[in-house]
């Protein structure tokens, strides 16, 4: 009975997860047509379950086909080509250019074999709360993008524990929880060892970092680099036109940010990759082509999505960082 998993502290009522159980072992290819199902009374026994909550899934299965009866003998399967649909619950922060495709390369991957329906919380708790609350029980899987809203994480912990997945942000109390996932320090540390020898041309390195989107690693990494290569450097919290000067090199993971900085040097003639340095993050097609190519630190947004895909189809309970780099171009 492996194949049968049943989280008493589910919303989804247990003849609900039974069904559930027995379809997704159908579709994995795990119960064969023929194979017989676990009795009633070793279901009963395993799972504490009353004999008529696991009369009704059983019954419920075999009026749509799945299953067969044989008296005085059990039940068993009687076809593996039905139509099985679970429904994934992704609950998003926002949506861009990077992260749509995240979710395009999460739909291909998935190739319907799953209803999916998403949400957006826009880094309001409330909203997030809301959201969860109301999905929980309706979804097979719930794949949330937490980003670093506080108390998300206790949010998060009153949906069933096997049934959620991380994306693209995590913290510590949610360590417990698979995910696919960004290193933040890592990412934005590596990135700027690799770009050194341009950045040596520059005198100071600033990080425009307002902090209410942008995750928090990315200071941890911004300071490790500048302390262990002694390189001048400031964070600012906002930026609201201030003079520019020669030498400076900015990181900027605002997109709001990166077009009026480049607004602000063309008002002051410092050209781009010269005078001034600009370092941006998160990839996106316009960026390869606005001044010649804006450098840009970013994730393979694409493969996170296609390995989301694999790890819930094939209920992988991993945690993946996902690969990041620097695209060196012209604003370096």
């Amino acid at each position: 009975m492996k194949f049968i998993q049943i989280n008493p502290n589910s919303g989804i009522p247990k003849y609900k997860q039974l069904i559930q159980a027995v379809e997704e072992s159908i579709a994995r290819g795990e119960l064969l047509r023929g194979d017989r199902l676990p009795s009633v009374n070793k279901v009963c026994l395993a799972f504490q379950m009353s004999r008529d909550t696991v009369l009704l899934a059983y019954d419920t299965l075999k009026k749509r086909g799945v299953v067969y009866a044989i008296p005085g003998k059990g039940y068993y399967v009687k076809s593996t080509e039905f139509s099985f649909e679970q429904r994934f619950f992704v609950l998003f922060d926002e949506f861009n250019a990077f992260k749509e495709d995240v979710y395009t390369s999460f739909l291909d991957e998935v190739a319907g074999r799953a209803q999916i329906d998403i949400y957006f919380h826009h880094f309001n708790i409330a909203m997030f709360r809301k959201l969860i609350h109301e999905a929980h029980g309706h979804y097979s899987k719930y794949i949330i993008m937490p980003t670093n809203i506080m108390g998300a994480s206790e949010i998060i912990k009153s949906l069933p524990k096997h049934e959620v997945y991380i994306l693209d942000q995590t913290n510590e109390e949610l360590i417990d929880y698979p995910a696919i996932y960004q290193d933040f320090i890592e990412s934005m540390y590596q990135a700027l060892t690799t770009v050194l020898p341009q950045l040596s041309k520059y005198r100071k390195l600033i990080l425009i970092f307002p902090g209410f989107k942008e995750p928090l690693g990315m200071i941890e990494g911004f300071l490790k680099f500048c302390r262990e290569h002694e390189f001048t450097h400031e964070i600012w919290n906002h930026y609201e036109g201030q003079m520019l000067f020669s030498g400076e090199v900015f990181v900027v993971p605002n997109d709001r940010h990166l077009v009026e900085i480049i607004e602000q040097a063309q008002r002051q003639n410092l050209g781009l990759g010269k005078e001034l340095g600009l370092i941006s993050y998160n990839e996106t097609p316009l960026k390869k082509v606005v001044h010649q190519g804006i450098t840009t630190i970013s994730t393979d947004f694409k493969v996170m999505g296609k390995t989301l895909a694999q790890m819930v189809l094939q209920q992988q309970k991993v945690r993946i960082i996902n690969p990041s780099g620097i695209l060196i171009r012209n604003s370096l």
